[in-house]
């Protein structure tokens, strides 16, 4: 009889998709407090998400049971995904199968979701789901505030059907191949964190929608090597410096007449945010292409004209947030706001605050990070320890009630939580670095009720990271050490494992984002992973500081390294990087320009020349490349003429790249393998074959933990 060998880490991680199947996500409770929705996988290796509902009616204990089911609705069939659904999957960096997303009407008591590029609906009271025959392929179906339509984008245009399947019709449909109507442009998926391009009304009586014309936008081919007889995919990508889409808004009836909403597109060509509530006109955030200023805007839907509620300026950029704008509710009966307030984050006085119409109610104690919800009398939202705050929070996230009287946290001990909130229910998901994955608690009057279960996988290691900070700036880290690490052992090989850049923290006071780093210090590694300058969750001065100059991020990387170094067991004559996206391009420019003190480095996915990054995310930093050359010039790898500010020995380098990625392209590793090779620098290059920036694949994320982990163990000197 013979044994089943043990699981290894990465099989788990990869088959997991990294301990995310499985794990409740998307929830929304009903305004009566009476249904908790959510999506979830039936088990831990299962990549099919199904619709579930928790009633929370009081009349017994919470019942939990699904309300949609793929493999029932499909008849077993096998998903078949469009292209235009593939790309959105891809800009929200969504690699799972199944339902993996739906909205509801008002009360919460229909759900639309698509399978298949097959629009389907779900009565959550009854727990029944239907197919709806309407032409598709569908994008993205929602359905109005009252229950009584679904509207969808199908084609590039956006339709409207009724809940019941009759009286489809479209109510905008594109002039030429060029336009799509309810859809987000590439940037404001990639880069805003907008990811939709209709809303309803609150009276369900029409929808403002975006219209965007491409036909500005430069043509990249995407090919398939592997494939030579299939063509290449044509993507639309605004490159830094060359034209984006044009983004216009129309207040479009139920029987398809338009009104165009007006506001001055030449001067804020970024449509970044759109809210529509009962509490107040439709409400717009639009910016200027430097996104040094930008503008919220309350529009009359029916003549189309615009007013500026508030304007916001910085030298630097202004960042954009989940949550906001929007109005808080009328609440003139409580000790609240009163209505037509605007609700904000800002960066005001160094601090990131909250202001409820012209009030700030938040200090440089607390820096806000998103609005979750707005009450009648309080706004709970999600921020972080400020730089003034009486006592460091390394990574912590929690999540805070703020009204006028103050401020008080409803989260309790130390770790990364987030919330939802409606009809006097609260769902409090906390993470610790202590357990694996997220606690869901489901809460009352600050009571908990419920428990959502978890179908996650528990990992066959467990991290241990030690929270610190290093160095004269405080620079946020995680270090781990091998499990059997012990005192006696000496110093041992250095691995920087950063993501390093803009939104991307990865120092937080929870357990699963560090699995892998764990599992390289079990390699016989220390794994240091620290936030930054530029890195989020600190301050907008932290975060500004790489403005013009991306340089500094590597800087912080050297400063926490040789800092940690008086407290760890860190040989420094034996350091690794590793790192993917923003990351990669760290860990490329650290052996490139700093081989001095880095002797090794992964770079997967890197950006080596920010001229051909989008316009949105690049220009934010380095601004207009025909106004800035030199600043794209010092901040990128390469150059026409080859490498830029190399100096010292060549160290090894693996590029790591997806053939299919269409965010970080390709090209970005040719060149740099270019520019090398005509330095004559030795360097490996790793091309993953229908591979996008995800690496969803399980054989591939798979293997690609075991080569990295040879790759740097060859380069480092040592054994296998």
């Amino acid at each position: 009889m013979t044994s089943t060998p043990p699981l290894s880490f990465p099989r788990q991680s990869a088959r997991t998709q990294r301990f995310t199947l499985g794990a409740p996500r998307a929830f929304t409770v009903s305004p009566d407090g009476s249904r908790l929705v959510f999506l979830r996988s039936a088990s831990g290796t299962d990549r099919s998400g199904l619709l579930w509902v928790l009633d929370l009616d009081g009349h017994g204990p919470p019942l939990e049971r699904p309300a949609a089911d793929p493999r029932e609705l499909l008849g077993g069939s096998a998903e078949e995904l469009s292209a235009e659904e593939r790309a959105r999957r891809e800009r929200s960096r969504e690699g799972s199968a199944g339902i993996v997303g739906y909205a509801v009407d008002q009360a919460v008591e229909l759900a639309a979701f698509t399978l298949s590029g097959r629009l389907f609906t779900a009565e959550l009271r009854a727990g029944t789901a239907r197919e709806l025959t309407v032409p598709g392929p569908v994008l993205d179906p929602r359905p109005s505030p009252d229950g009584r339509l679904v509207a969808y984008v199908s084609g590039g245009a956006l339709r409207v059907t009724g809940a019941e399947g009759e009286g489809d019709r479209a109510l905008a449909e594109p002039d030429d191949e060029h336009v799509t109507y309810g859809l987000a442009e590439f940037v404001a998926a990639e880069e805003m964190d907008r990811s939709r391009g209709f809303w309803w009304s609150p009276d369900s009586d029409g929808l403002l929608v975006a219209r965007a014309d491409e036909r500005e936008v430069r043509r990249w081919w995407i090919p398939d090597p592997a494939h030579p007889d299939r063509e290449p995919a044509k993507v639309a990508y605004p490159a830094a410096g060359t034209p984006n889409a044009d983004v216009r808004l129309f207040f479009v009836t139920l029987d398809g007449e338009r009104t165009e909403v007006s506001w001055e597109r030449d001067r804020y060509p970024y449509l970044a945010r759109v809210h529509w509530s009962a509490a107040g006109a439709p409400l717009l955030l639009v910016q200027s292409r430097d996104q040094r200023t930008q503008v919220h805007l309350a529009a009359d839907p029916e003549s189309g004209r615009t007013r500026t509620v508030h304007v916001d300026e910085d030298a630097a950029w202004l960042e954009l947030f989940p949550g906001v704008p929007a109005w808080a509710p009328d609440s003139s009966h409580a000790r609240g706001f009163g209505a037509g307030r605007l609700v904000r984050i800002a960066d005001e006085g160094g601090a990131r605050v909250l202001a409820v119409g012209d009030r700030v109610l938040t200090g440089p104690q607390l820096q806000m990070r998103a609005v979750l919800d707005i009450g009648e009398s309080d706004v709970l939202v999600s921020a972080a320890a400020g730089e003034d705050a009486a006592r460091p929070e390394t990574g912590e996230i929690h999540v805070y009630r703020v009204n006028e009287l103050g401020v008080e946290r409803v989260s309790e001990g130390p770790g990364v939580h987030a919330a939802v909130r409606a009809g006097g229910v609260t769902v409090l998901a906390s993470s610790r670095t202590d357990a694996s994955g997220a606690t869901v608690q489901v809460l009352r009057d600050g009571k908990q009720i419920a428990l959502v279960a978890s179908h996650a996988e528990q990992p066959v290691l467990r991290a241990r990271p030690v929270l610190t900070q290093a160095g004269a700036r405080r620079i946020p880290c995680a270090v781990l050490l091998p499990s059997d690490h012990q005192e006696s052992d000496g110093p041992l090989p250095v691995l920087m494992d950063p993501y390093g850049g803009p939104h991307g923290q990865r120092v937080l006071a929870a357990h699963n984002p560090y699995l892998t780093s764990q599992w390289f210090a079990d390699q016989g590694f220390a794994v240091v992973v620290a936030d930054g300058r530029g890195t989020p969750g600190r301050s907008p001065g932290w975060e500004k500081a790489i403005a013009g100059d991306f340089t500094v991020t590597l800087d912080d990387q050297i400063e926490a390294l040789h800092a940690l170094a008086g407290s760890f067991p860190l040989d420094l004559s034996r350091v690794a990087v590793r790192g993917w996206s923003y990351g990669g391009y760290l860990a490329a420019m650290a052996v490139l320009r700093r081989p001095d003190v880095f002797h090794a480095a992964v770079a997967g996915a890197p950006v080596t020349d920010w001229r051909l990054y989008d316009t949105h995310y690049t220009e934010r930093y380095l601004g207009d490349p025909g106004d800035r050359p030199a600043a794209y010039a010092a901040n990128s790898l390469v150059t026409d003429a080859g490498l830029t500010a190399v100096e010292g020995p060549a160290r090894p380098l693996m590029i790591v790249h997806g053939l299919a990625d269409d965010n970080v392209v390709v090209a970005h590793a040719l060149r740099l393998s270019s520019a090398l090779l005509a330095a004559g620098r030795p360097h490996e290059v790793l091309p993953l074959t229908g591979v996008t920036h995800m690496t969803p694949q399980e054989q591939i994320a798979e293997n690609l933990l075991l080569l990295q982990v040879d790759f740097l163990k060859r380069s480092l000197g040592l054994g296998g």
